[in-house]
């Protein structure tokens, strides 16, 4: 007879290992994220040269800058969406496999209706709806995979995640614009199609293997559930009502004066502006009333519940804090290439890639290279060496530092600007330093920030709280929006004027000096944050 001789340590370490599933999702991830960034890096510069020619040359890359940052609102927008109905409905699996699907034929869309306006834009809402639909599963989907025992390989591997990101971002960027300028459009925006339908492939072949966290039942403890209590509970005061009602009054008459028109609202101020200003103050209304009055729950709810609305609460203040970093990082895909395309490509230089990087939109490629050297430089070396000097490394300082970090390659991107402007031929390879310091911040807040949500949000909204992070993208994004919109007024094209800086230039400055008061903002309210941990105990 055979002993069995497996010891309680063995037992632990096995546990501790990594999941054998995770390399489904890795697979998955690296073949939907060069689909996305394969058609959302060659989107601008194919709007100004083939869908947008209906319109004036010099309006055509100011409708460009509004179609793209619309389009990547939408895709934060929808995990919302996602994360409601994996949470409440279908699971997680399910949702990211069905949605993969529609985003397939969003892709597909694409390739067929590139005369079309119509037939494209449809094609870019499709993408919107089921690439951000997922965004926030898959994420999530990957800490479902481990528990108390394994949790420290979940660093690792979010790592990884974003690194596998970025290894598809990096050849969709190196490779999209060369095919959209050689192959033509239909297939530079169908070969992007074929990776998502090769993704789903992917992820649906590990489907037996992945551990599969069922749907909430309905909930009566939930977010919303307790909010409502503590809004609407009887009680000495109701200052926490009337907070949240002038959010939503507030948000009801901004679509009404957006209804009317120009007279009211501001002329360029599109819905989708509107839309997202109404939501931030339903969200910030809402939130402060809940926060003044949330103690009345307590009559009606446990404990564990009130302090998880608390929690998801003082959540929500970081991710806001976070909107200024997105604003800048998501205009490398459509202002740094347009400031590219007015520089000088240095062919003559020994060390430049003339056989492969012809085009500015090529420069997008800096961006995963560097982040892929750098997650692992942070973890091998910088970080590590940090911790020997007695400097404690913490997700939020991380996070504040990156939005920092962010502020400063605007101010490098802001002088190239004003070398351009002072009509002297500027080498694209100057372009390098913003995207070093911008790519840096990146990783100390987009890679963190996806195990920070994950870490902070109570078991029954994890998908919810995601989708929360990946809506302050919408609001950073927004921030563009609003500002593009701005300098289409006469008055504030005048006060520019009176800078003596170039409209490019001041707004250039404006977005750095916007995150560097966002980081000192981050830094003060990190100080007081309470950390949780809300990892699966088995």
């Amino acid at each position: 007879m055979t002993e069995n001789t497996t010891s309680p340590a063995s037992v632990q370490d096995a546990a501790a290992r990594m999941p054998r599933q995770i390399p489904y999702i890795i697979g998955n991830e690296a073949c939907e994220r060069f689909s996305f960034y394969g058609m959302r890096n060659i989107l601008t510069p194919f709007l100004i040269t083939s869908l947008l020619l209906y319109a004036p040359v010099a309006e055509r890359a100011g409708i460009a800058k509004d179609v793209f940052h619309t389009f990547v609102i939408g895709v934060y927008f929808f995990p919302l969406l996602g994360g409601w109905i994996s949470d409440r409905f279908f699971g997680k699996y399910h949702t990211v496999l069905w949605l993969s699907l529609l985003y397939c034929v969003g892709q597909g869309f694409l390739a067929l209706f590139v005369d079309n306006r119509l037939g494209f834009y449809t094609g870019l809402f499709l993408i919107a709806l089921g690439s951000g639909g997922i965004k926030p599963l898959v994420s999530a989907f990957v800490g479902d995979q481990f528990d108390q025992r394994n949790k420290d390989v979940a660093k690792v591997v979010y790592d990884a995640f974003y690194w596998t990101i970025n290894f598809g971002s990096f050849f969709a960027s190196l490779l999209m614009p060369i095919f959209l300028t050689s192959w033509g459009p239909a297939w530079a925006f169908g070969i992007p199609g074929i990776l998502m339908f090769v993704a789903t492939v992917v992820f649906w072949a590990g489907r037996h293997k992945y551990v599969h966290v069922p749907p909430a039942p309905p909930n009566p403890d939930s977010l919303i559930n307790v909010a409502r209590t503590a809004l609407l509970a009887p009680g000495k005061g109701r200052a926490g009502l009337v907070t949240a009602a002038v959010g939503v009054v507030a948000a009801i008459a901004i679509f009404l004066l957006w209804a009317i028109g120009p007279a009211w609202w501001p002329e360029h101020f599109s819905f989708v502006i509107t839309f997202c200003v109404a939501l931030g103050l339903v969200i910030l209304f809402g939130g402060l009333g809940t926060s003044m009055q949330l103690e009345r729950a307590r009559e009606k709810h446990p404990e564990s519940a009130v302090e998880g609305v608390r929690a998801v609460l003082r959540i929500l203040i970081v991710f806001a804090l976070v909107t200024p970093f997105w604003s800048l990082f998501d205009q490398k895909a459509s202002t740094w290439i347009l400031q590219g395309n007015a520089m000088v490509i240095p062919h003559e230089a020994w060390w430049w890639p003339s056989w492969l990087v012809k085009q500015a939109a090529q420069m997008q490629a800096l961006n995963p290279l560097l982040v892929m050297l750098l997650i692992p430089f942070n973890n091998i070396v910088l970080y590590p060496m940090l911790r020997r000097m007695g400097f404690k490394v913490t997700a939020l300082r991380r996070m504040g530092y990156g939005i920092a970090f962010s502020g400063l390659a605007w101010v490098a991107a802001g002088i190239i600007q004003l070398s351009i402007d002072g009509g002297s031929p500027t080498s694209l390879a100057w372009q390098i330093l913003p995207y070093v310091l911008l790519t840096f911040g990146e990783v100390l807040v987009s890679a963190t920030g996806l195990e920070f949500a994950y870490s902070q949000a109570p078991s029954s909204m994890k998908g919810t709280i995601m989708s929360f992070w990946l809506l302050s993208v919408t609001f950073g994004n927004l921030w563009v929006l609003i500002t593009n919109a701005a300098v289409r007024n006469d008055t504030v094209i005048s006060r520019i004027a009176d800078t003596g800086l170039s409209e490019n230039a001041f707004m250039m400055f404006f977005f750095a000096g916007f995150a560097l008061l966002a980081a000192l903002a981050f830094a003060l309210y990190a100080k007081r944050y309470p950390v949780a941990d809300h990892y699966r105990t088995v």
